[in-house]
């Protein structure tokens, strides 16, 4: 690099080899500063004598900032910079002027249905999500609707009678209610003669001492099937839904609250092979 040096700024002669080189790092460059105790350089111009003093000198080696233009000379050619491309769109440096503007045109059209495709594809997915917008409305809707306690109406006859049907057990009742003064007739007798225990006929109340009307409805049945427990159950079962379905606003809370608008599923358990009932087993034996 010194012999480099030398032949760009000039003859240099070097006496007993007593010439030092120093290599200095600046960043990702290096700057050659030499000192050389005795030399002798020839006539040179102004310029190269100004720069023979920057960078030969007798001081010891120092780090100079490196000059623009350094070891290049105002004449000489740049390297040509094959993979360097041209900022401007669709220039590579070539003559072809028509290739350019067709390569720019399609790229041109390339974007635009690019474009256009994504404005299809926001379009679409803009219908899905109104879709399922509405789909889930509907179903609040639905949902809000089936929250709502449905509107119950009184249904009375032409008499103004109200019906209800009941059972318990193997016993079946069918129950007419009518404003009276609180007769109960059973099978076209009085409950009193047809019931002759007092739990049945408490049984038999019971709807109309929930709702507070007690003397206030004249009460008709036909029940048949199953003992008198079972039919005075049924009775009961059929008069709660007769209430019901005369004021279902007024009547049907307290009725609905003690459960006897529920048909009691209770029956009577079959008997089993080997038991002596359905659930009595004989008696075990040792021996």
């Amino acid at each position: 690099m010194i012999q480099h040096l030398v032949s760009r700024l000039g003859t240099l002669t070097v006496r007993n080899n007593r010439t030092i080189a120093h290599l200095v790092g600046v960043g990702n460059q290096r700057i050659v500063a030499a000192t050389a105790t005795t030399t002798s350089v020839p006539t040179i111009s102004q310029q190269q004598q100004q720069q023979q003093q920057v960078y030969f000198s007798s001081q010891p080696s120092f780090s100079l900032p490196r000059p623009t233009g350094h070891l290049e000379s105002p004449n000489a050619r740049r390297k040509w910079r094959s993979h360097a491309v041209s900022l401007e769109i669709g220039d590579y440096g070539d003559d072809d002027d028509d290739d350019d503007s067709l390569s720019l045109s399609k790229s041109t059209n390339a974007a635009g249905n690019q474009t256009e495709s994504w404005q299809e594809e926001e379009w679409e997915l803009a219908q899905q999500v109104q879709e399922i917008q509405r789909q889930e409305d509907l179903k609040k809707q639905r949902w809000l609707e089936n929250a709502k306690p449905p509107v119950r109406h009184s249904i009375i006859d032409e008499r103004g009678r109200s019906y209800g049907r009941g059972g318990r057990k193997m016993a079946a009742a069918r129950v007419w209610i009518q404003p009276g003064f609180g007769n109960v007739v059973v099978n076209q007798k009085d409950f009193v003669d047809y019931f002759d225990r007092m739990t049945d006929r408490e049984h038999i109340l019971a709807p109309l001492a929930a709702t507070e009307s007690l003397g206030k409805f004249d009460v008709m049945a036909i029940v048949h099937g199953g003992g008198l427990t079972g039919q005075a159950g049924a009775i009961r079962h059929g008069l709660s839904r007769a209430l019901n379905h005369y004021n279902p606003d007024k009547y049907r809370p307290p009725l609905k609250r003690l459960g006897y608008l529920t048909r009691d599923p209770r029956k009577v358990e079959r008997k089993k092979v080997g038991h002596l009932k359905a659930r009595k087993k004989p008696q075990w034996v040792k021996r």
